[in-house]
């Protein structure tokens, strides 16, 4: 076998990805046939993307190669081991589903008012960009992969853009992808400053001083920080998902986000070389607030994309407490501590990708059949669109860290390790986790409250308006797609203790140890301190929720056949059949919870008298304190500067050449 074998593949899913992208320029007056060609070369780029992660992953071999483009100086560096394939298995296998979902989903589209080739052109970009981004081991070509990547999605975003709202989330996301951007960019140039090139080889070798390593630092954590959406930075995130295509928000919350996870664990464990425990803390309570906030702002969403966009902010916050304690212990010298976070905050990447992109897909079939985004206008879509139904309960469930799906593996994990606070000898550290593992536990209850509340209100019930009562059940790539990632939620719950030991080999390359008991009891228990501290079997769950059933229902079987249990209609307190509007709206089931957490959110509530005949209208907004605290007087600052800036242009040829002369002054006076 080739020794690059895995970094040909990986090169080869790229080339594939970028042809997707050139289809439409070749096939744009057929537009089916430009579909089915475009998503066909994606499915096969996303399959030999997984190929090629999984195998750089559990062969635990790291392949690169040295490309004679670009600058004479400046070459392009391709490399691809444990870390980068394990985030490519990631970005590979979503792709796969979105190829799948994409052509039916899209299929509305085909001659709408906006070309469908510019779908599938920037998609197949997005795609190689974050591949690219992936394989990159040098600090030229990771930049122009990272830009690719934010440029295409951009456009993917902005699709639709005869819409002030899409407009308007597209601008925002642009700009704060380039200020990131330009953070990320900064964060290398530290780093290149003290080695002799743009090589991870070279930086990773580079004396930082603990100054210069922290300045490093902080630009990296707010450039990747960004992109992955943690607060404060998340303002974008709630704006872009809703309103871009459905199989490209699964993209960009389910993937995109974890490339910039990606570039944060490889910037810090890999380049920097030296952790300290103070940029541990930063990240455990960024992560912390970014987790409670998050899932506190979806609780109070009624858009159900823009709840999903808010979770991607909430599971963000849990992969960086993750990480934080991982940081902590690795700083400390507890590196078996260190592994198992980490561990657990890899093992949330993958979970994220799997159950996010699963109920973005199962959104975009509700939206598409219901013709709705308004939670409220739905209901009643399990008897409609069954499949969707029970692919939707199973993301519920997962998100909601519940067992025996994939969610709760992670999580368990997080606890364990934060649980191992009292090894530290900081008595401020120890006692910080105890509470990071309270907040960790608080957002997994208003997590699970939330998806009771999306579920009841969008599948169960009466429908809630004309079109949501005649919808239908999603084509078939849709449902494919769907069951597929659902299967996986349940695959990778259920079989903790493989995925554990492939992700395993990434902790040893980068912390210099790894779970050594994680497996020590066999495939079934997973035991990753030790069997005497803590232990999770998720077969036996599984099949103890699955023997409890079978006993509920055959003891009542018997009694519905002799007519022991009678079975009549509900009471409806005599006032006729039910309606729509007697059942729970979304505000009404999240109340209690705006209540408590009032001061939180900056809330507009207000209740109008009714007129002409009409009932008394209720309003109800909850505005982003992000928003309007940070970004609006930053935005009103900016404006104030650019007005008294723009007196320097009072339409004066001798006040301009007098800006050039005295700027030549200056410039002689600085060179001589």
């Amino acid at each position: 076998m080739d020794s690059n074998m895995s970094l040909t593949i990986a090169q080869s899913a790229i080339f594939l990805s970028f042809l997707s992208a050139i289809v439409p320029l070749v096939f744009y007056r057929q537009p089916y046939l430009l579909v089915r060609i475009s998503f066909l070369l994606l499915g096969l780029s996303g399959l030999a993307s997984a190929w090629a992660g999984a195998m750089a992953l559990l062969t635990n071999h790291a392949e690169q190669i040295v490309l004679p483009i670009g600058l004479p100086w400046l070459h392009i560096f391709l490399r691809i081991d444990p870390l980068s394939g394990f985030f490519f298995f990631i970005v590979g296998f979503i792709t796969f589903t979105a190829a799948c979902y994409g052509p039916t989903y899209i299929r509305e589209h085909i001659g709408g008012p906006h070309p469908i080739g510019t779908l599938t052109l920037f998609t197949g970009l997005f795609v190689g960009g974050m591949l690219l981004v992936l394989l990159a081991a040098d600090a030229f070509s990771f930049m122009i992969a990272w830009e690719i990547m934010s440029v295409a999605s951009y456009f993917l975003v902005a699709y639709q853009h005869d819409k002030a709202e899409n407009r308007n989330a597209a601008f925002l996301y642009l700009l704060m992808a380039v200020v990131g951007g330009a953070f990320i960019l900064l964060a290398y140039g530290v780093l290149a400053g003290f080695s002799d090139s743009f090589s991870f080889a070279s930086m990773a070798k580079a004396q930082l001083s603990p100054t210069w390593a922290t300045i490093a630092f902080l630009l990296a954590f707010i450039g990747f920080g960004m992109k992955a959406g943690i607060v404060p930075l998340h303002v974008w995130l709630p704006q872009a998902h809703p309103v871009a295509p459905s199989h490209i928000s699964a993209l960009m919350s389910g993937v995109m986000l974890k490339v910039a996870i990606y570039g944060f664990i490889r910037f810090v464990y890999d380049l920097l070389g030296v952790m300290h425990w103070q940029w541990g803390v930063l990240v455990l309570l960024i992560g912390a607030a970014s987790a409670v906030l998050g899932v506190l702002y979806a609780l109070m969403q009624h858009d159900l994309k823009r709840l999903l966009a808010y979770h991607s902010v909430e599971n963000i916050g849990i992969i960086y407490i993750g990480l934080g304690i991982s940081m902590i212990f690795h700083a400390t010298g507890h590196m078996e501590v260190a592994a198992l976070a980490l561990i657990a905050a890899l093992y949330h990447c993958l979970n994220h990708a799997l159950f996010k992109s699963l109920l973005f897909f199962g959104a975009g079939a509700v939206l598409q059949q219901s013709h709705q985004h308004d939670m409220e206008k739905m209901g009643g879509l399990i008897k409609k669109m069954p499949v969707t139904a029970v692919c939707f309960l199973v993301g519920c469930i997962s998100i909601s860290a519940l067992p025996p799906f994939n969610g709760f593996v992670s999580e368990w994990l997080t606890y364990q390790a934060a649980l191992q606070g009292p090894i530290l000898r900081s008595g401020i550290l120890g006692a910080m986790l105890p509470v990071a593992s309270a907040m960790l536990a608080l957002t997994g209850a208003l997590a699970t409250a939330c998806f009771v509340k999306v579920y009841g209100v969008v599948f169960l019930g009466l429908p809630r308006s004309s079109q949501a009562a005649e919808a239908q059940e999603a084509p078939l790539g849709m449902q494919f797609a769907q069951g597929i990632l659902a299967l996986c939620c349940l695959i990778f719950g259920i079989f903790p203790t493989w995925t554990v030991s492939a992700i395993n080999v990434i902790a040893e390359n980068l912390i210099g140890t790894g779970l050594s008991k994680a497996a020590g009891d066999g495939w079934l228990w997973l035991t990753p301190i030790g069997k005497q501290t803590a232990s999770y079997g998720a077969l036996a769950i599984l099949f103890g929720l699955l023997a409890s059933w079978l006993i509920v229902y055959f003891f009542l079987h018997p009694l519905r056949r002799d007519n022991r249990i009678r079975i009549a209609p509900a009471w409806d307190c005599g006032f006729g059949p039910l309606t729509p509007r007697m059942q729970y709206t979304a505000s009404a089931f999240a109340m209690p919870i705006r209540r408590i957490f009032s001061y939180v959110w900056f809330i507009d509530e207000k209740v109008e008298p009714g007129h002409h005949g009409k009932g008394p209208r209720y309003f109800l907004k909850i505005h982003d304190w992000a928003w309007l605290v940070i970004y609006v007087p930053i935005g009103k600052l900016i404006l104030h500067l650019a007005k008294r800036a723009s007196l320097l242009q009072g339409g004066n040829l001798r006040v301009y050449l007098s800006y050039s002369f005295f700027t030549l002054l200056f410039l002689l006076w600085v060179i001589v």
